[in-house]
């Protein structure tokens, strides 16, 4: 007796996978929905073969390390999109694409699902089983090309797509490498200035005996501190670093962070409107695509990467299957709400400022004062900003039209446009504000280090002459 693989939605529009034995197709369909199911899709299982026709075993595979970078993906997906306009066989493009790939997960991946369809199965179900390389985006995608018979233009599609956020992300990543790089070296000479030349001016200073000025002894305390402290100049990153992963690791601090992240000022606005920009541009294409509207959600919220849209993205999806429409529920849960991990982290950046400086003994009681006022200040500022949308009145009315007129996708992919845009000059506006802030901290930074070494310096030359 044959089994067959179904995909069935329940009564409240979950959906259900799952295995039955029938003797054909129509009995295992009438079981199924003697069970309170709808199918959606059936196939007899099929069983991989371990070896083909002319006795020879599988392809060995090689040692793979590490994940597949979404640029090799991108590039494979453009290819194979041209393959199959082109007109030739999936199998036959794979087998092509496969032999000039380099040694990796990717091309282990393509490896196991030609042999799946070797053995029978459709592309889409030999993807799927290689969930570490191919998303469910990508398969869903895929599985709508093969339903609709379009399945070079889904892959088109799916190409464009990818390239678009491969882009994007470029963009965002590329004008972050100039004041990341910037703020290294200039701590780091900082640093040096600190730890190695200030000391041999002090040395200086006390063998004359000469009385020095305030401002002179604050530097050489600050001096005194990053030498008996230097190890928390890269240990407090690296801290932070690892301290924000294990929060992220509990779903209440995920969140928290998440919605700190994007009210943060000047970060904020820019990964929030990125992060609509590629999930409106996800939803967009998978509704073109033929995907269903739910199942749509459901791959955009797994795909959108941050806790605040992955929670209303869910809201839509519960609403959506009330009978609502998606506007309505967008519009109602795109306000972050408060959250204690949220308010913790505000209160982290006004604070942490004059943290440092504490260890300078004759600066603790000042400064402890001045961290207890910053403090309030941070949770003031996150009440001021926590209930800010995230979604604009004018992106829910653009879903609402597209809603109405039957053309969502249409009004999705001109949300995911203007955000893009909206994305790429926020970008090169914070690249144009840090490099003076930049120059401003450093030439600041530099004059009072000047200042504090030369005034005693000219008391000294005062005094000899």
């Amino acid at each position: 007796m044959p089994t067959y693989q179904f995909m069935a939605m329940d009564k409240t529009g979950q959906e259900i996978k799952d295995e039955i034995e029938a003797d054909n197709e129509d009995e295992a369909q009438a079981i199924i929905r003697q069970q309170g199911y709808f199918v959606t899709k059936i196939a007899v299982k099929k069983i991989r073969k371990q070896t083909d026709e002319g006795g020879r075993g599988k392809r060995k595979k090689s040692l793979a390390i590490g994940g597949v970078s979404s640029k090799a993906l991108t590039a494979f997906t453009r290819q194979l999109s041209i393959l199959q306009d082109a007109g030739l066989p999936i199998l036959r493009s794979l087998r092509i694409l496969e032999g000039q790939m380099r040694p990796g997960k990717l091309q282990n991946a393509v490896l196991d699902t030609c042999e799946d369809i070797e053995a029978g199965s459709t592309l889409s179900e030999a993807l799927s089983k290689s969930p570490r390389v191919f998303n469910r985006l990508y398969i869903n995608m895929i599985r709508a090309g093969e339903a609709g018979g379009a399945l070079e233009v889904i892959l088109r599609r799916l190409s464009e797509f990818m390239e678009r956020a491969e882009s994007l992300k470029r963009k965002v990543k590329g004008a972050m490498i100039y004041p990341c790089v910037v703020v290294l070296v200039a701590v780091s000479i900082l640093a040096f200035i600190m730890i190695k030349i200030v000391p041999q001016f002090e040395k200086i200073f006390l063998d004359f005996g000469s009385e020095l000025p305030p401002i002179t002894v604050l530097l050489t305390k600050v001096s005194h501190t990053v030498v008996d402290f230097w190890w928390l100049i890269p240990g407090f990153p690296i801290f932070m670093v690892i301290f924000v992963k294990i929060i992220r690791k509990f779903r209440d601090g995920r969140m928290g962070w998440d919605m700190f992240m994007i009210k943060l000022f000047v970060i904020g606005p820019l990964l929030e409107k990125n992060i609509l920009a590629r999930s409106t541009r996800t939803l967009g294409t998978l509704v073109s695509s033929g995907v269903p509207i739910l199942e749509g959600l459901a791959i955009t919220r797994e795909t959108c990467g941050n806790a605040v849209f992955e929670r209303m993205f869910s809201k839509i999806g519960d609403a959506i299957r009330d009978g609502d429409t998606i506007s309505n529920p967008m519009k109602q849960f795109s306000k972050p709400g408060f959250h204690p991990v949220a308010m913790f982290f505000w209160v982290c950046l006004f604070a942490m400022g004059p943290v440092p400086f504490m260890f300078v003994p004759e600066l603790t009681q000042m400064l402890a004062s001045l961290v207890g006022g910053l403090a309030l200040v941070g949770v003031l500022a996150y009440l001021v900003r926590m209930n800010g949308r995230i979604v604009d009145d004018i992106v829910v009315n653009m879903v609402d039209v597209g809603e109405e007129t039957g053309e969502l996708d249409t009004m999705l992919y001109k949300v995911a446009d203007e955000n893009e845009e909206t994305v790429r000059v926020m970008t090169d506006g914070l690249v144009a504000i840090l490099e003076p802030l930049l120059i401003v901290f450093l030439g600041f930074a530099v004059g009072f280090i000047v200042i504090a070494l030369f005034m005693p310096l000219v008391q000294l030359i005062t005094e000899l002459s």
